[in-house]
Formats: structure tokens, sequence, C-alpha cells
């Protein structure tokens, strides 16, 4: 599939395949928390969601830029028309031989606000992560993929953490509590990110195996 100078290949489609699978779960299997150390929580999210950061670090250090923004314009699109048949399902009558109303509008019943907040902050910190990834790339000459990956990936999910939580936390909690909460999801997502470094060079290495590369 060609767009431009946007050329997918079918390690690039793989790729992407794993890109939205972590981006639907998270968004999805992720609203289930579970307790972690010093009677903190964290969501289910924390296994998928830092590989949708680290997916476009690789796939920029292999295929450029253009490529890496383009897993994230196309992961936003997926969002948007995913949340909108979750909206279209969540106004459709209920059958009187469905057994879990209330459990359904539980689980996909998600308010506006949640929505705008994962949407805004999705955008905003994959091309945050995207821009100081390849800021970084030029500055080390394309040297230490493993710092650079993480520094992105720290600078970007910081802005998503950031938003995510003031969009839709202000005025319900105090800001304060806000940022008692922000504070060690990031940390989480950070540190789930640094432990799965080492799975960037293998997809690196899968994705360089035989492929023709294309820069942009």
């Amino acid at each position: 599939m060609t767009s431009g100078s946007i050329t997918f290949d079918r390690k690039l489609l793989a790729a992407f395949t794993l890109y939205i699978t972590a981006l639907f779960a998270s968004n999805t299997v992720g609203i289930k928390i579970m307790p972690f150390f010093f009677g903190t929580h964290l969501s289910t999210a924390i296994f998928a969601f830092p590989l949708v950061f680290l997916t476009t670090d690789v796939v920029g250090e292999v295929y450029g830029k253009a490529h890496a923004r383009a897993f994230v314009l196309f992961g936003f699109v997926s969002l948007i028309i995913f949340l909108s048949f979750n909206a279209l399902s969540n106004v459709m009558p209920v059958s009187p031989d469905f057994l879990m109303p209330e459990a359904y509008d539980q689980i996909f019943g998600l308010s506006l606000r949640f929505t705008f907040a994962s949407l805004i902050a999705y955008i905003a910190g994959e091309y945050q992560d995207v821009l100081s990834f390849f800021f970084l790339r030029a500055k080390t000459g394309g040297r230490f993929f493993w710092l650079r990956s993480n520094l992105s990936n720290c600078w970007g999910q910081a802005v998503d953490t950031v938003l995510w939580y003031s969009i839709a936390f202000i005025g319900v909690y105090p800001l304060k509590t806000i940022i008692l909460m922000m504070i060690p999801w990031w940390a989480f997502k950070v540190g789930a990110g640094v432990l799965y470094s080492p799975l960037s060079y293998v997809g690196i290495w899968l994705l360089r195996r035989d492929t023709t590369v294309v820069r942009s």
C-alpha cells in the first residue's frame, strides 16, 4: 500500500498490527486496575501502552519520520472510528433477552470527557514522542537508540499523562490529588518502556532483515 512517499511492506503492516492491537488493548482491557507496591494501583494498560510509543520509535528508526507519524495518524483515526461505533452501540435499545445491560454500560459507557481526554492525550503524546525522538537522533548522529527511545518515551508519556489526567479530572479532584495520581502512573509507564527496550532491538532487527529502507 502506497500513499505519497509512505510505503507499507509486509513487515511494516505486521508492526502496525502490533501497534493498533496495543493501542486498542490499552483503551479497552486497560480499564481494569490491579494492586501494586506500597498501596498503589496500576491499570492493566501498563502491559500494552508502552508498546505504542516503542513501536513508533522502532518504525521511525528503520523507515523514517513520515512512517512513524503515519502510525500516529492512523491510530488516531482508528480510535475515532472505534469510539464512534462504541457510542452508537451505547445508544441503541437493549433487547429483553440481553442478560448483562448494566455490565455492558459500565464497561463501554465511556463518558464524553474521558473519551476526549484519551484522544487528545494520545495524539499529543505520540507526536511529541516522534518529534523528540528525531530531535535526539539528529543530535546523536543516529547513535544510542536505547537512550533516544527512552528519553523520547519519557517526554511523550509525560505529555500524555498530564493531558489525560488534567482533562479527565480537573474540577473533579483537587489539583494535589491529580498530581499524586499523575506521577506514579507516568513513572510506571516509563519504567515499563525501559523494561521493553530489548524488544525494540528485536523489532529493529526484524524490520531491517531483507527490507528496503525508505527514509523520510
